[in-house]
């Protein structure tokens, strides 16, 4: 079982790596983890409530979650499991812990990653990802295609040759 780290700002349109990344690791069963990190404040108020980060999930949408099921019943054979975690800090050996203390495997990217802040605290993780000396995985939506669709495309094209001689 592989543990795949996906850095997310919450986009839907982030969710389009899971099937690039199924296809990558096809006989892989993946851990799947959508991270977003934080610097940490410097208010000493906000480090005593690191551990009450409740709100922080309030920036994930319903919609964002709705679909992550989708992904993970889309792939039951492949996907064990989806979750989404925060990592707070802005240091590479902090966040070496952190993916050690998941045992990832990988960090995989969209080629066309851009990277957006959901609020003031939120750091770019290619600052941390690029140096964490974890391997990085680079996908491209545009070329994936789901089996299902090719099969039943090749199946009504077939009807329409038919149909037409």
């Amino acid at each position: 079982m592989k543990t795949v780290l996906i850095p997310t700002d919450f986009k839907l349109e982030s969710i389009k790596i899971i099937d690039a990344l199924v296809q990558h690791q096809s006989n892989e069963t993946l851990n799947i983890i959508f991270v977003h990190a934080f610097k940490l404040s410097d208010s000493i108020t906000d480090m005593l409530m690191l551990s009450r980060r409740s709100r922080d999930y309030e920036n994930v949408s319903d919609e964002f979650y709705q679909e992550l099921n989708k992904a993970k019943a889309k792939y039951p054979g492949q996907i064990n499991n989806i979750c989404i975690e925060y990592f707070y800090g802005s240091t590479v050996a902090a966040f070496k812990n952190f993916i050690e203390a998941f045992d990832v495997s990988g960090i995989a990217y969209l080629k066309a990653y851009s990277f957006t802040p959901i609020n003031k605290y939120s750091i770019d993780p290619k600052f941390l990802t690029e140096r964490a000396g974890c391997e990085v995985i680079l996908l491209n939506t545009l070329t994936v295609h789901s089996k299902e669709n090719l099969i039943d495309t090749k199946i009504q094209e077939a009807q329409l040759q038919e149909a037409n001689a």
